[in-house]
């Protein structure tokens, strides 16, 4: 069943199906959980969603409730990857707002088509679906659910703040990361085993694992931005190095240059200039796709993406096993 499941070429007919099935009730609670008669509420809600996406979360729940049912994929687990994936949305119309991006998906950012204002108020809206959505599923769900949220917004915080003067600038990097990325995989695939029917240590081994892999995820997506063109991913190369927002890439390069490279010294002063016209921008993403600090970065989400591996040969060998082997290394090649 090469390609079928999101993120899952080449897994096993059964699960597969399972998979598929479950995904198709996922995306129609989806759209009855951001459903409203508000006139105004009733398209922005809306503005994401059905702008598509990839539903990687989603697919980590599902496939991770699989190790703990043999009756295939349970309601509570499709319920759990709504959850996760409203709350991930919800912080798209912020994260939208925060980096001024104007696309989103393909389609433009919601903050674009109406306001900063709307935007933050839509998200504030699907996070409340969400909690509720979270209650439903009982008080454990409530309590991690909650905890990521406070992870979110955390790792956002510390973005915009940025490292203090006694911070290791990697570190700080990587922290925020998994606050802001790994937090909300690592709750896909825990939720996921916890309403699956999976015992303790299953669900402790899959949070580690969506810890792990969300950090990979991430990393890989840094340099996705730079590699990638907007038709294919919706957003505009390199939007994140006009905001001034950190990646992997450009903290590599900081580095070199800090050495005194004399291509890394070029390169920074570049994107230190003004980034406002497009032209400019492309220059520094061509520049920067021919760097060290590319490879380097996506050697650094390969290597993570070999630690999130190693942690799911704690599960037993079998197919679901391997389709979540598959899967982390989707994470890691996509657009390659």
């Amino acid at each position: 069943m090469s390609g079928i499941v999101p993120g899952l070429p080449d897994i096993d007919d059964v699960l597969a199906n399972a998979l598929l099935e479950g995904l198709a009730v996922v995306e129609e609670r989806l759209k009855q959980a951001v459903a409203i008669e508000d006139p105004m509420v009733k398209w922005t809600a809306r503005h994401l969603l059905d702008a598509g996406g990839k539903r990687v979360r989603p697919v980590l729940t599902l496939t991770s409730a699989a190790l703990g049912s043999t009756n295939g994929v349970t309601d509570a687990a499709i319920d759990a990857a709504v959850l996760v994936e409203l709350t991930h949305l919800a912080s798209l119309y912020h994260d939208d707002v925060m980096d001024s991006a104007p696309t989103r998906r393909g389609t433009r950012s919601a903050h674009e088509v109406w306001s900063n204002s709307v935007a933050i108020l839509t998200g504030d809206f699907l996070f409340a679906r969400a909690s509720a959505l979270s209650a439903r599923l009982g008080l454990r769900s409530v309590e991690l659910h909650s905890a990521t949220f406070e992870r979110l917004c955390l790792g956002q915080l510390h973005e915009t703040v940025g490292p203090s003067a006694d911070d290791d600038e990697f570190d700080h990097y990587l922290s925020v990361l998994a606050d802001k990325t790994a937090s909300l995989i690592a709750l896909a695939g825990e939720l996921g085993a916890l309403h699956g029917g999976a015992d303790e240590r299953t669900c402790e081994i899959m949070r580690r694992y969506g810890e792990c892999v969300g950090i990979a995820f991430q990393l890989a997506d840094d340099v996705l931005d730079l590699e990638s063109d907007a038709s294919t991913s919706g957003k505009q190369p390199g939007t994140d190095l006009r905001e001034g927002v950190p990646t992997m890439p450009t903290l590599l390069l900081r580095r070199r240059a800090a050495g005194g490279e004399p291509g890394a010294v070029r390169i920074m002063r570049m994107l230190e200039g003004d980034l406002s016209s497009d032209r400019a921008l492309q220059d520094v993403v061509d520049a920067l796709r021919t760097d060290a600090a590319l490879a380097e970065a996506r050697q650094m989400a390969q290597a993570r993406a070999n630690d999130a591996i190693a942690i799911l040969h704690e599960l037993p060998a079998g197919p679901i096993r391997d389709a979540l082997v598959t899967f982390t290394r989707s994470m890691v090649e996509r657009g390659r």
